[in-house]
């Protein structure tokens, strides 16, 4: 059976949008190679931030800027910031892949910090999914096999903090205004990036700055595709296009740094993405779970330079709706 139109299109509106951040994360795995993450993400950032500041101004919701979760707004700074880190370095010093394999078991990590953090009750089918994507992750890293590097330490702390994140947002998100969500963990990257930058820094030549450049400018258009593919799709079918990314990895590593995939981490890339598109398909049922933490999580894991996809999406809805409701005000006073 054919998807629908609207289904379609929001599908092939992610694997753009996957693709490109895939470019975005070759030219962060480049450059890492000569600079700090510190430096990276400090210039990605700062050439990206103008126009998230202008699209974060255009929320005219009334509140103010003080969070009414400061502890969980702290402790969601905090993991944004150290994900970003921890996500360029690795992307630094691991195959493109491999990063990849690790990062995909996010939608795991999400399901099990939803237990303590959201309360959700994950019952036998999901549980055997868990276990099978850590095992998974396990043929991946293969301890005792392979060395283990700070590379496979800063890709698994990545993963981890970017579910944490993700299940943080899940939890506030509600009653948090998206642009104090936003705009904490985008200030604090700012200003620990800049503290860190005389330590760090490293002149840049013209060609690399441009590369920065792009880096800002491709995480944008990724993000704002994204948004356009929620749009169109339910996240059922959105979700997975994730996936995709492990394509463009093996293309890459393979034609810019010479990097070839062994079997076992093909193998446990495999295991990984079958348990976490199978928790997907078992979230989208309402008699599984009621908190949906992996369906609710739009955006991939975070990288410091562009916020995450469902606030930008609530920001819209939330726009959309007023000026709606502004126009009618407008009719009936006309009238």
């Amino acid at each position: 059976m054919p998807l629908p139109q609207s289904n379609l299109r929001g599908a092939l509106l992610s694997l753009a949008a996957f693709a490109i951040y895939a470019t975005n994360d070759v030219l962060v795995k480049y450059l890492g190679a000569s600079y700090s993450p510190f430096q990276l993400i400090f210039f990605s950032g700062l050439l990206s931030f103008p126009l998230v500041t202008f699209l974060l101004m255009s929320d005219r919701t009334d509140g103010n800027l003080i969070p009414k979760h400061p502890y969980w707004t702290a402790i969601r700074t905090t993991t944004a910031v150290l994900n970003g880190i921890a996500g360029f370095y690795a992307f630094s010093v691991l195959p493109l892949a491999q990063c990849y394999a690790i990062f995909f078991a996010m939608p795991i990590l999400i399901t099990l910090l939803a237990i303590p953090i959201l309360g959700e009750k994950v019952g036998l089918h999901r549980g055997v999914a868990i276990i099978v994507g850590l095992l998974g992750v396990i043929i991946v890293l293969r301890p005792g096999q392979e060395p283990f590097g700070f590379g496979h330490l800063a890709a698994l702390a990545a993963a981890l903090l970017g579910a944490m994140t993700s299940v943080i947002v899940r939890k506030i998100g509600h009653e948090e205004r998206s642009v104090v969500l936003m705009l904490y963990p985008m200030i604090a990257n700012f200003v620990v990036m800049a503290v860190a930058l005389p330590f760090v820094y490293i002149p840049i030549p013209a060609t690399h700055f441009g590369l920065m450049a792009s880096m800002a400018l491709l995480g944008l258009v990724a993000g704002m595709l994204a948004i356009a593919a929620y749009r169109r799709a339910p996240a059922i079918i959105v979700a997975p296009m994730q996936y995709s990314q492990i394509i463009w990895a093996i293309i890459y590593g393979f034609l810019i740094f010479g990097e070839k995939i062994d079997l076992w981490t093909a193998v446990g890339t495999g295991v990984i993405i079958l348990a976490g598109v199978y928790i997907v398909l078992r979230e989208d049922k309402p008699s599984v779970s009621k908190n949906r933490p992996v369906l609710e999580t739009r955006s991939r894991f975070e990288m410091g330079t562009f916020p995450r996809i469902s606030l930008w999406l609530r920001l819209f809805d939330r726009r959309r709706t007023r000026d709606k409701v502004e126009g009618l005000a407008g009719t009936e006073g006309d009238a």
